[in-house]
C-alpha cells in the first residue's frame, strides 16, 4: 500500500508539472499573439502611407529614418517569425496536453485500484 501511496504521490507530482508547463507555454502563445496583432497593426498602417513617406524606427531613446520598403520588409519577416513560432508552441501545448491527459488517467487509474483494495480488504 505505501509502494502505491508513493507511486500516486509521483504521478500527482508529474501531473501538477506537466499543468504548469502547460500554463507557461500558452502564457507565450498568447505574447505572441500579442506581438502578432501589433504588427498586423503596424502593416496595415504601412498600406495606408505613400512610398515615399518618412518612416521612422526607434532605436533605444533615438528615432532613426528608415526606408519604408526595408520597414515594410522588416514587419513581414518579423510575421512570419511569429507565425511559426505559433505554430511551433501549439504543437508544445499539444504533446503538454496529451501527456497531461496520459497522466491524468494513470492518477485516476491507481486511485481506483487503490479504493478497491481498501474494500476488499475492509470486507
Amino acid at each position: 500500500m505505501a509502494s502505491q501511496q508513493k507511486e500516486l504521490q509521483d504521478l500527482t507530482d508529474e501531473f501538477a508539472t506537466l499543468q504548469t508547463e502547460l500554463q507557461s507555454v500558452v502564457e507565450a502563445r498568447q505574447k505572441l499573439e500579442s506581438q502578432q496583432q501589433e504588427n498586423i497593426g503596424v502593416q496595415a498602417e504601412f498600406d495606408k502611407i505613400a512610398d515615399d513617406a518618412n518612416v521612422y524606427k526607434l532605436v533605444g531613446p533615438v528615432l532613426l529614418k528608415q526606408d519604408k520598403s526595408e520597414a515594410v520588409m522588416a514587419v513581414k519577416g518579423r510575421l512570419e517569425f511569429i507565425e511559426k513560432e505559433i505554430k511551433r508552441i501549439e504543437d508544445q501545448i499539444n504533446e503538454i496536453q496529451e501527456k497531461s491527459e496520459k497522466k491524468k488517467m494513470d492518477v485516476i487509474a491507481l486511485q481506483t485500484t487503490m479504493q478497491q483494495q481498501a474494500q476488499a480488504a475492509a470486507s
